[in-house]
């Protein structure tokens, strides 16, 4: 984010200096701090929590970095190690109460009213910037322009014009697209709030090098969010993508499968952990991740192909999927019948001291087996006779 600020000669309230509270903490130590958001601030601030007890998304009176202010509690309590890059730490001076808030409020009107007036001379002085929102700031005495420009905006004329019009300290930011959705909010194509404005604390730094990595279209409208920018929440699952991509080929290199089989990688599909290949003989024909080995060397003097005659697709038939299903089944099944052996040990203590008296394990019967033979006991057990007396 690039800022610009000029001071003004003008101002008519000057700000005593802020004292910063002494933190009497020892590098390494055990800290307890919460974050806090300010309105029209694109990023959270550290606050020592202390002993005092805060729920989330309740409104406190602490400092920013633009003086004294109105926020509201933007996490849950964290511990962290102290440090001495982490000063300086201040706490949250107070709850917010409804004076505070019902003050910040009316400060809305003359915001807007102060946007207003600076696009109206941002055109009048002819200045290729787009005003995105005004925030007042230390109790009124000094307002803060935000705005969006594709290059550096000498504003010197419009600061002193701001200046003689509203009476009070002026200051100009440059902001980018990203950070003005982070401070105003929206809603994302999900149907919740961005994420930018809610919970990230560094937000960006995504680029089309994500999408490619996870074989999303490349269209505007579909990885772009309300900034135009690509999606933040693009960034949550590369890590997935990434660890799936190592487990399989390189798309357009050529291997050697498990069955022989012999030609150029074509297609990836990372979740199911598949891949298509063309064969040298002119087959499409889809694999599991088990059929690729990285250590299989190709036999010497083979190439590729450079044509086929007529090419056959094979995908509907995935090679390797039924070896690959049988062994997650009867990891499954002995997985089951660990965890119903260690069931019954756990709730009968007899059959537990059995166990340990014994030191020779006894198979353990599948279900289809232990049915049956409850059954055959019932069949001959031998049926009891009912006496019914006769109505007089």
């Amino acid at each position: 984010m690039q800022e610009q600020t000029t001071p003004s000669d003008t101002d008519i309230s000057q700000q005593p200096p802020i004292e910063e509270p002494e933190v009497n903490f020892k590098n390494g130590e055990e800290i307890t701090l919460v974050r806090v958001r300010f309105p029209g601030n694109s990023k959270s601030f550290p606050f020592l929590l202390g002993e005092r007890k805060f729920q989330y998304g309740q409104k406190v009176l602490a400092m920013s970095d633009r003086g004294m202010d109105v926020g509201y509690i933007n996490s849950f309590p964290y511990k962290v190690k102290f440090k001495k890059e982490m000063l300086p730490l201040r706490p949250i001076s107070r709850n917010a109460t409804q004076e505070d808030i019902e003050e910040q409020k009316s400060n809305v009107d003359t915001q807007k009213k102060a946007a207003a007036r600076c696009k109206e001379l941002a055109i009048e002085l002819n200045l290729d910037m787009t005003v995105t929102h005004v925030e007042l700031i230390q109790f009124g005495k000094k307002m803060v322009f935000y705005f969006n420009s594709p290059g550096r905006v000498d504003f010197r004329e419009l600061v002193k014009k701001l200046v003689a019009e509203l009476k009070m300290r002026i200051e100009l930011r440059q902001i980018g697209v990203r950070d003005r959705v982070a401070a105003l909010g929206s809603i994302g194509a999900c149907g919740l709030s961005t994420c930018c404005s809610t919970f990230l604390k560094n937000y960006g730094n995504v680029s089309l090098k994500l999408a490619k990595n996870q074989n999303l279209a490349l269209i505007p409208s579909k990885i772009n969010g309300v900034c135009g920018q690509v999606k933040c929440c693009v960034k949550y699952e590369d890590d997935v993508y990434t660890q799936k991509r190592r487990i399989l080929p390189k798309e357009g290199s050529f291997i050697q499968t498990k069955n022989g089989d012999i030609g150029k990688v074509t297609k990836l599909h990372l979740l199911k952990e598949q891949f298509d290949m063309i064969t040298d003989q002119g087959m499409i024909r889809r694999y599991t991740k088990g059929q690729y080995e990285k250590s299989e060397n190709l036999p010497k003097g083979w190439k590729f192909p450079k044509s086929f005659e007529y090419v056959k697709n094979e995908t509907s038939k995935v090679i390797g999927i039924e070896e690959l299903s049988s062994a997650q089944t009867h990891s499954d099944f002995l997985q089951a019948a660990k965890d119903k052996a260690d069931s019954i040990s756990g709730s009968n203590p007899e059959v537990k001291a059995d166990k340990k008296s014994n030191t020779q394990e006894k198979p353990v019967e599948s279900e289809s087996s232990s049915s049956s033979s409850q059954d055959r006991k019932k069949r001959n057990r031998p049926r009891k006779r009912r006496n019914y007396k006769k109505k007089s």
